[in-house]
């Protein structure tokens, strides 16, 4: 007889012990295995439920030595940009956590500049043995063809940082794109008057393929379709990302109409700013996306009026944890995922995180 005080023993053999069954069906009704009668195992839950019993999800990993391995298929920092260390940062950061629970995560950097290395990296994936992907589908037509092979073996996928329409991933986390171009438009309403010009700066080599820069810009259009305002709206597309090159089509660009705004549609706004402070042009008012070291100097010193950011690392993290959550929980995960759009300026700049 249990004494006065004593703890209740809370584990697979109390419950084994409550129910009156062996500690094998119990373990079969926690892995929700067949073999189990529907009124033994009602029994059993509602023991689980009496005693609020959590199981020891590592040792019943460990014990079922079985490793889960996720791959991981995103861009590598590059010289131009160093956007994709804080979605890595936090990758690594979940892989680190779920570690002792059997659970593997492989990273495949592709150049976000070469279409051909983004295929190579999937077919690496395919070839190996994964239960989990998460990608960022930087490019539309090869990731297309990568998600229909994932399905083939019934692999489950989630997005980071841009979505497929019409594509049933596990799940979507990142920015409401559309809505993110939106905001910049509003805030852009608020700066300028009547009679003044804004410039949207698409800085890509494979814009075509880059849907999530013309997402943001499909929704900066539709602010101003549905906020009529007597400014001219122009654009140039920067599809040589050095920076001579950048400076070459940004001379002519505002050479050919000035700017009062410029509208960046990446994290490359720094390179703009680096031409605007060089050019002596700082009157220009510039927005741009992301907090990278080289967008926060140029947003302190006033080059830079607001970035629009969009929690990269907590993008990261929260991918890989979807994706542990489903294979090993068996949880249900949220479809969309988005992530805060966040208005960062000089101001408020010194205590922000991605």
């Amino acid at each position: 007889m249990q004494k006065k005080n004593e703890p209740t023993l809370v584990g697979v053999k109390e419950i084994a012990r409550r129910a009156n069954v062996s500690i094998g069906t119990v373990d079969r009704v926690l892995n929700n295995r067949t073999g189990v009668a529907d009124e033994t195992r009602n029994r059993i839950l509602e023991i689980i439920k009496d005693l609020d019993y959590q199981p020891n999800m590592m040792a019943r990993r460990l014990a079922s030595k079985k490793v889960i391995r996720i791959a991981v298929l995103i861009p590598a920092v590059s010289g131009e940009t160093g956007y994709w260390e804080a979605p890595l940062n936090g990758i690594k950061q979940a892989a680190a956590e779920i570690r002792d629970y059997g659970v593997t995560v492989d990273v495949f950097l592709f150049d976000q500049n070469d279409r051909s290395s983004f295929t190579a990296k999937t077919k690496d994936i395919l070839k190996a043995t994964y239960q989990g992907v998460l990608l960022a589908p930087m490019f539309e037509e090869e990731s297309l063809d990568f998600i229909a092979r994932c399905k083939t073996q019934h692999l489950p996928f989630v997005f980071i940082n841009s979505d497929i329409a019409g594509e049933e991933s596990l799940s979507y986390i990142g920015p409401n794109l559309y809505q993110s171009g939106y905001l910049a438009a509003h805030l852009i309403n608020y700066i300028t008057v009547p009679g003044q010009r804004v410039l949207i700066v698409n800085i890509s080599k494979e814009l075509d393929l880059h849907h999530h820069l013309l997402r943001k810009e499909e929704g900066f259009r539709a602010y101003f379709q549905e906020h009529p305002k007597a400014i001219t709206l122009d654009k140039t597309d920067i599809r040589k990302t050095d920076y001579k090159s950048v400076k070459t089509k940004l001379h002519k660009a505002l050479d050919d109409a000035h700017a009062d705004v410029i509208f960046v549609t990446n994290s490359r706004v720094s390179t703009v700013a680096h031409y605007l402070e060089e050019t002596g042009k700082t009157d220009i008012r510039l927005i741009g996306y992301d907090f990278l070291q080289d967008n926060i100097t140029a947003l302190r010193q006033g080059i830079i009026d607001f970035l629009i950011c969009q929690k990269p690392q907590e993008q990261g993290h929260k991918g890989i944890m979807a994706l542990y959550n489903y294979l090993v929980h068996g949880a249900t995960i949220e479809r969309q995922q988005y992530m805060p759009i966040d208005i960062i300026t000089k101001e408020n700049c010194f205590n922000y995180k991605n």
